[in-house]
């Protein structure tokens, strides 16, 4: 997959996971976008490295995945911003 593709993949993802975790964001559009393509990255790894299957394109796995790792980054930084 492009590059284009995983950042739309991300924001998607970010955007679900920023739905699923309560209280107001701190960031914007951007921040949304980066947690989403990093979770994206981290939750494939770690599905990957659990045994849940490679992570190689478009389908339900894979973007439930992505939204686990968003999940888990933007509660992190919601952690992080709060101190």
């Amino acid at each position: 997959m492009g590059i284009l593709s995983w950042a739309v993949f991300g924001l998607i993802a970010g955007a679900v996971a920023r739905l699923l975790v309560p209280g107001s964001g701190a960031g914007g559009l951007v921040v949304t976008i980066m947690l989403g393509v990093v979770g994206a990255v981290v939750g494939g790894f770690l599905g990957t490295q659990l045994g849940f299957g490679e992570v190689d394109g478009f389908d339900i796995r894979s973007f439930l995945i992505a939204i686990g790792g968003a999940v888990v980054l933007l509660a992190g930084y919601r952690m992080l911003s709060r101190r």
